[in-house]
């Protein structure tokens, strides 16, 4: 039996769709930024803005009546702030991690309240003038810090609304804004908002990165264990077998070195994928690291395939240096650097002979460079401008493009730099230059 023919949506009908789902868009993203100011919060930073605003108002009461006198002020509700900022103290929960909805609605209130509210009404209350301008534009960026841009745009609003409206309504008599200076004030005050929100989309942006790093990591990792542990699945059985028959004693013996090195591969994957994972926040160490062991260390772990391609690698030390740095990182350096020297020789034409690459370590006045020359098959300029991009990679089918980005990120941490020379079919260069200790 055939269907009828789909009729075509009247417009109607698509504007009730659309509407629809901008509607449902609105709902989730604000639902979203309630809890959005502590999503990523700390014991320490929250304590600190319940101290800073506990101690700052009686302190800014006693400047303003004191020090520099400024037209209005209300110990009452300087107080009542401070009280708002002891509440973040002593309220249970308040830095729970993750965060409860009625605690994260908790802080919101308390910072609209102290923040957009407090300043917007001061700032009215004292005409307008150069101090509350002031300190009404800071509380606006430090509103737009401390909460997600789209809740810190409409509380700025709301607030600036709301203390407008109590204003006239309780001190009806008092006279207006000069209109000169009103204006003046609202370039100021939109300036401010303007930068709010460019910092707080930045800041928003800077958290996607990193939980797409995150995301991209704990899925890399799964992906590069599965391999090695398939493989050692393999070479179970097969030793389960030999057990079976005759005990043949170098079979069982490669067969052991050969699982020794899945693990050891297997360790290394999960150490760089760990350290991939907050590439954003690499410590800074002052270790101090001898280039030509470093590199003879890494070597002596890399998991080669074949003798052959063991046999590949060759190292001069023109002459050793030393710099500060992490050992266990800068390692792993060496091993994503030999992995895709490695790679780029297994995808030329050529059969891999010793000496295809070649790892020098030399050092010249106060820099010293541990140098990676290979004979694969080489990159074009466009593949050079991105490769150490995050995500970026010239291997489509298994590189996830985090392995030069790593190393990047590593050797910048110790005051160094990294850069690649290549052309196609001409091999490549990667230069590690280092500072000498």
């Amino acid at each position: 039996m055939r269907r009828p023919p789909t009729l075509p949506a009247s417009p109607r009908a698509l504007y009730r769709a659309g509407l629809q789902r901008v509607r449902s868009w609105v709902s989730t993203e604000f639902k979203r930024s309630l809890v959005e100011p502590i999503l990523h919060p700390s014991t320490w930073r929250i304590r600190a803005l319940g101290i800073s605003t506990l101690m700052g108002h009686p302190l800014f009461w006693l400047i303003w009546t004191e020090w520099l006198p400024q037209p209005y002020e209300n110990l009452v509700l300087r107080l009542l702030m401070s009280a708002f900022g002891l509440s973040l103290l002593v309220i249970p929960g308040i830095t729970a991690r993750p965060p409860s909805r009625l605690a994260a609605a908790t802080f919101s209130l308390i910072f609209w309240i102290t923040l957009p509210w407090f300043f917007s009404w001061m700032y009215f209350c004292n005409g307008g003038n150069a101090v509350w301008l002031a300190s009404l534009g800071a509380a606006v960026l430090i509103y737009y810090h401390l909460t997600d841009w789209r809740l810190a745009t409409v509380g700025s609003f709301s607030a600036l609304a709301v203390a407008w409206a109590m204003f006239n309504v309780l001190f009806p008599d008092s006279p207006a804004i000069p209109l000169e200076l009103a204006l003046t004030n609202a370039i100021v005050l939109s300036f401010c908002w303007f930068m709010g929100i460019v910092l707080g989309l930045s800041s928003s942006n800077l958290r996607r990165e990193q939980l797409t790093y995150t995301l991209g990591t704990m899925g890399i990792m799964a992906h590069e264990l599965r391999t090695p542990l398939a493989t050692m699945q393999l070479i179970g059985e097969a030793l389960r077998n030999e057990t079976r028959d005759e005990m043949d004693a170098a079979r069982v013996e490669m067969l052991s070195q050969r699982l020794t090195g899945l693990v050891r591969n297997m360790n290394h994957q999960i150490d760089m994928q760990i350290t991939n994972a907050r590439l954003m926040r690499l410590p800074i160490h002052t270790e101090l690291v001898g280039a030509s062991d470093l590199v003879h260390d890494a070597l002596a772990d890399y998991p080669f395939r074949s003798s052959r391609e063991r046999e590949s690698v060759v190292v001069r030390v023109h002459s050793d240096f030393r710099f500060r740095g992490s050992r266990s990182l800068f390692q792993q350096v060496i091993a994503n650097l030999v992995k895709n020297a490695l790679r780029s020789l297994a995808a030329a034409s050529t059969a891999i002979r010793p000496g295809d690459l070649l790892i020098e370590v030399g050092a010249q006045s106060n820099r010293g460079r541990i140098v990676f020359t290979d004979n694969g098959v080489g990159m074009d300029a466009d593949l050079q401008a991105n490769i150490f991009q995050p995500f970026f990679s010239t291997d489509r089918g298994t590189g996830h493009g985090l392995g030069l980005a790593f190393c990047q990120r590593v050797v910048q941490a110790a005051s160094g730099s990294i850069r690649v020379k290549s052309a196609p079919h001409k091999g490549a260069m990667f230069t590690v230059e280092l500072p000498l200790a």
